[in-house]
């Protein structure tokens, strides 16, 4: 199978899982199905894919004038939309879409870090000549 194929998969996965945590974690977030499930991971990609640079570049002075928190309500904003264009997936508030958009976030991030391939490892420094002082 193609590696980036695979990867793609993976990361379809892992905010599968996300969204999944935060229909169980977020009391204002409610999923009714699978197949829900599934439109909502495909719309959410999509929309980071297209939508989310757009918005970021924007937006690009609040997000560093807010030191990066600017990025947290454009991810709210992001769930928030899908909220409403999905049947069968609800987001009943702004909070609601943050909270969703902090679990979705973290989950990337601890997954991510799971999955990375360590770094190869190497053996120990060479060795240096001893140092010689030339008079």
């Amino acid at each position: 199978m193609n590696s980036s194929l695979m990867q793609m998969l993976v990361r379809w996965l892992v905010l599968a899982v996300g969204v999944t945590l935060a229909t169980k974690v977020i009391p204002g977030i409610h999923c009714t199905d699978g197949l829900t499930l599934f439109v909502v991971v495909l719309l959410l990609s999509f929309l980071n894919v297209i939508l989310k640079p757009l918005l970021v570049l924007f937006t690009l002075p609040f997000i560093v004038l807010t030191m990066g928190l600017g990025m947290v309500v454009i991810n709210a904003l992001l769930f928030l939309f899908v909220g409403k264009l999905v049947d069968g997936f609800q987001v009943e508030s702004f909070w609601s879409a943050v909270g969703g958009a902090l679990i979705v976030s973290v989950t990337n991030f601890v997954f991510t870090r799971l999955l990375r391939p360590a770094p190869p490892r190497r053996g120990p420094p060479p060795k240096k000549p001893d140092d010689v002082i030339d008079i």
